[in-house]
């Protein structure tokens, strides 16, 4: 069976979707022999709280304009949605077939007129949502890109990517609000003060799950690893 892309569909044609999953898992002997993962995935994906929780049209308009009427916005909404269905970790990414913020060229228009409103609609109203449903003291969130971009503008007028500098955000789940941790130089280019690394960002992570972030895993060669290679950014939690 093939399966349209979920971000091309509207919630009621996702559930007719999922339904379809779930007639197929039922009926192919192959798909009921997968692994207990592949199981536990597909039980959570047909399963009836996750039907119920992509019936954004149940929210009032008024709360769906708030995140914001973008692709962007109402995926933020949903992700409020699967974590009060018991969700433990969801992941909202912002491309959606824009590009997200890979803004190699017309940076500054693409960042006012649509990556700065939508995010700051989004977000805002995502921590207010959980702060109101007494929510945001359990969820950690964590808004974040995958490097920061070049402090000098290319010849496109846009932006390339920079690994050296960025900005993470991290809100509810323990960590204190209104606390800027680390300050870069002038132009953004390089840590100044407090440098931390990606891996400190995620050990915070698993230190506020209560996991200790040198824990050891195996893959499935039988090789040993941390979850996390790095320390606990000190002061965010505390």
């Amino acid at each position: 069976a093939a399966f349209r892309g979920f971000d091309t569909l509207t919630p009621r044609a996702i559930v007719a979707q999922l339904g379809q999953f779930r007639r197929l898992q039922e009926g192919l002997a192959a798909v009921r022999g997968m692994d207990a993962y592949q199981q536990r995935a597909f039980d959570l994906l047909t399963s009836t709280a996750m039907q119920r929780a992509l019936r954004l049209g149940d929210e009032p308009d008024s709360l769906r304009d708030r995140y914001g009427r973008t692709s962007y916005g109402q995926s933020v909404l949903l992700a409020r949605r699967l974590v009060e269905q018991g969700v433990r970790f969801v992941t909202v990414y912002y491309s959606a077939g824009i590009g997200g913020w890979d803004t190699h060229e017309d940076n500054f228009r693409k960042l006012r007129e649509s990556r700065l409103p939508t995010t700051d609609a989004a977000l805002s109203a995502l921590l207010d949502d959980l702060a109101e449903r007494g929510l945001l003291g359990e969820t950690l969130v964590l808004w974040t890109g995958d490097f920061g971009r070049t402090p000098k503008v290319n010849g496109k007028a846009g932006r390339d990517h920079w690994p050296a500098c960025q900005t993470v955000l991290l809100a509810g789940g323990g960590a204190c609000g209104g606390r800027l941790i680390g300050t870069s130089d002038r132009n953004g280019a390089y840590p100044l003060s407090e440098p931390h690394r990606p891996d400190d960002v995620m050990a915070s992570v698993f230190w506020a799950l209560g996991l200790d972030p040198k824990t050891i895993i195996h893959d499935q060669l039988g090789r040993p690893m941390p979850i996390a290679d790095g320390e606990p950014i000190q002061g965010l939690f505390a």
